[in-house]
């Protein structure tokens, strides 16, 4: 009896104290988390949010304020997201200042902006009037498990305890201390049959030393070898801040000096400066108030993102997260100290950014400085579904849907590298892959199984923002926007789950589908968005002479049939290009004619955007002087690396012939991209996009 009695007392003393028992518990903030934990409190359950920092809304509230939906389907972005943006809207009117956007006009392409500090005011709203208690700077240490069902969190604030659990961290960390099986990095694409896989080189070479003068590679530069070309790697895409900025004098504080500023990190930028290339800067989105979103450019070549060094962030401890957090900042200090003094920033260039400062009523807590790193992406569930590219482009229709994605697929760098050539590649971008002419993303369903873990590793976990999907599948659906009705459908999910005290992975899906209904959630793909056609059209202008050589731009082609035009998909020459969207009905054609000053033998070649969609057999026919040349494209075969234009042939012309090329959609099995031809004399160098 005594032993007994021991042992039960002991018992007691070991069991950890229970700091918070509810029927749901998420932890981590982010939109996606939030919106969970309102969306469980609204079906009744007690929830518990758990932050593991002292910041709650993750990007949304942490300087993220040009809201990525103009480039989704906002119509089917309902929910808590769209009454999130109408609360914002609201807040302004409120304040007897004007509304920053209308949440009722969806119409692609209008920014919605909001500034950090009312869109945390929103959040913090929502969760108070929903009655979810938010416990911040509460780090999860370890899990307790019975079987395959999570009991316990044990955290730096004591065990919290509940019946369903959602991982609301953009690092799926609840996943990996649970046991749940998870993938890092990105997938070859021969593993789901993904062309946007492996390795991915849409930016132009910068053709610049990028070595020193030891022969090392030079300071921001990740290696000398990016990989094999279909492999995958461990790699994720760049991590860095969005600052809120200000050129207002009654509201700027000034951007505080890096300590151990060494010019020596920054001369690849500066060797890129001085030899005339574009993209050493960031991206500067207008926000209410007299603010900016500055944000790392997707398509610069040196920005705000410091490449490679987010690809041990998942695995970190405590203390290895925050030095990589003080790397990520000190960079970013030092970036802006170099685009503000360095002498081979042009003068112009450095008196504008010069002239910014952190905005004085934001982010106080933290020095005016953004309180969150922009994690793109990090783990990723290894569950009952992983979304591929496949159920983007090609299977968005799924049996069930919980939220409707349509970001485009867009990933920023994750390495830089110099070739045998010392010139120097960022690698890893997928520049934002949109529905041709419309400037969305493709509309998708997102599964409820993408949520879910294998029920043999966790049956009362969700987990919405790391959910299951390949990297090329997470570069769209990693953006604030989807998370949030994602999370929203995990929040249900948990409460229903819990009320019925039932594996998630048994809930009935038409059960869930009506609370979502009921909840404002849109399950319903939208159409296809309306195409920008042009119409047919002469030459707007006469092909242009340049020292590389004739340039027939698509603007200077006289155009027949459904043409639409679009800047889409990068590198490409001039203001954009055209396509047939698809037809292949043989009505779109195009011809250029041209006169060539000097008889030569001319290396033809022609600039376009390779995408697997692209069609195999586009028909081209160079005539002139009584000759007739015919050649067939495949434009699926990317261009020569960090080149603009793949050469096609070598043809004999003649002054004073006047000469056409012409091709034409006849026949064609896909895409039909026209952006532009050039003929040069053999042995000149290639251009550069834009």
């Amino acid at each position: 009896m005594w032993r007994a009695c021991c042992l039960a007392l002991l018992a007691v003393f070991l069991r950890p104290a229970r700091a918070g028992e509810a029927d749901v518990i998420v932890y981590g903030a982010t939109p996606g988390g939030f919106c969970a934990a309102i969306a469980a409190a609204r079906e009744g359950a007690k929830v518990i949010l758990l932050e593991p920092t002292g910041h709650v809304g993750g990007l949304s509230t942490g300087g993220l304020s040009h809201c990525d939906s103009n480039q989704m389907r906002r119509e089917a972005l309902t929910g808590l997201f769209e009454e999130w943006h109408v609360r914002i809207a609201q807040d302004y009117v409120a304040r007897g200042r004007p509304a920053p956007y209308d949440p009722k006009d969806k119409t692609p392409g209008i920014r919605w902006v909001f500034e950090p500090s009312v869109a945390s005011r929103v959040t913090q709203a929502m969760l108070t009037e929903a009655g979810v208690s938010v416990v911040t700077r509460c780090r999860l240490q370890s899990v307790e498990k019975s079987g395959a069902r999570i009991g316990a969190l044990r955290t730096t604030q004591g065990a919290f305890t509940a019946r369903s659990y959602v991982d609301g961290t953009y690092e799926g960390d609840l996943m990996a201390a649970a046991g749940v099986a998870w993938t890092i990095g990105r997938e070859g694409r021969a593993e789901h049959g993904e062309s946007l896989a492996g390795k991915q080189y849409p930016k132009p070479a910068m053709k610049v030393n990028g070595l020193d003068a030891a022969g090392r590679p030079l300071p921001l530069i990740t290696g000398t070898d990016a990989g094999p070309a279909e492999a995958g790697d461990r790699h994720v895409m760049t991590f860095s801040f969005r600052l809120c900025l200000t050129r207002d004098p009654a509201n700027r504080v000034p951007i505080p000096e890096p300590t151990h500023y060494d010019p020596a990190r920054f001369e690849l930028a500066r060797r890129a400066l001085q030899a005339g290339i574009r993209g050493i800067g960031f991206d500067l989105y207008p926000l209410p108030g007299d603010k900016l979103d500055g944000n790392n450019s997707i398509h610069g070549q040196v920005s705000l993102g410091l490449v490679g060094g987010s690809d041990t962030w998942h695995a970190a401890d405590e203390a290895e997260r925050a030095r990589i957090w003080e790397a990520h900042k000190q960079y970013t200090l030092e970036f802006l100290h170099f685009l503000r003094t360095d002498p081979a920033v042009p003068e112009k260039v450095r008196a504008q950014y010069a002239s910014l400062g952190f905005c004085k009523d934001e982010f106080a807590a933290t020095g005016h400085f953004p309180p969150a790193l922009y994690v793109r992406e990090s783990r990723r569930l290894q569950g009952l579904h992983v979304l591929t590219q496949r159920d983007i482009l090609e299977a968005p229709s799924k049996d069930d849907p919980i939220a409707v994605s349509s970001f485009p697929i867009d990933s920023h760098d994750c390495q830089r590298v110099v070739r045998p050539d010392g010139t120097v590649m960022n690698e890893g971008t997928i520049l934002p892959f949109r529905v041709p002419g419309s400037g969305v993303g493709y509309a998708y369903h997102v599964p409820y199984r993408a949520l879910l873990p294998k029920p043999e590793q966790c049956t009362n976990l969700l987990v919405p923002v790391a959910l299951g999907s390949t990297h090329v599948a997470m570069s769209s659906l990693r953006i604030e926007g989807a998370w949030m009705a994602i999370g929203q459908a995990a929040g249900v999910a948990a409460a229903l789950s819990a009320r019925g005290d039932r594996p998630v992975q048994d809930l009935p899906y038409a059960e869930l589908r009506t609370r979502l209904l009921a909840q404002g959630q849109t399950l319903q793909l939208p159409p296809p968005p309306a195409a920008k056609a042009v119409a047919a059209k002469a030459a707007e202008k006469p092909p242009a002479s340049t020292p590389e050589g004739l340039i027939l731009d698509d603007q200077t082609a006289e155009l027949e049939g459904g043409w639409t035009q679009s800047m889409n998909f990068k590198p490409y020459v001039g203001k954009g290009y055209v396509h047939d969207e698809k037809r292949s009905d043989g009505k779109c054609r195009a011809t250029f004619r041209f006169k060539i000053p000097a008889e030569d033998d001319y290396e033809l070649s022609m600039a376009y955007s390779a995408h697997a969609t692209r069609t195999t057999r586009l028909p081209i026919a160079l005539a002139g002087g009584g000759v007739e040349h015919r050649l067939t494209v495949d434009q699926t075969q990317p261009l020569p690396l960090g080149e603009a234009f793949r050469p096609l042939g070598h043809f004999k012309l003649r002054p004073g012939v006047a000469y056409t090329l012409t091709l034409s959609n006849e026949g064609t099995d896909g895409f039909v991209i026209l952006d532009a031809f050039r003929l040069r004399p053999a042995g000149k160098s290639a251009t550069q996009p834009r």
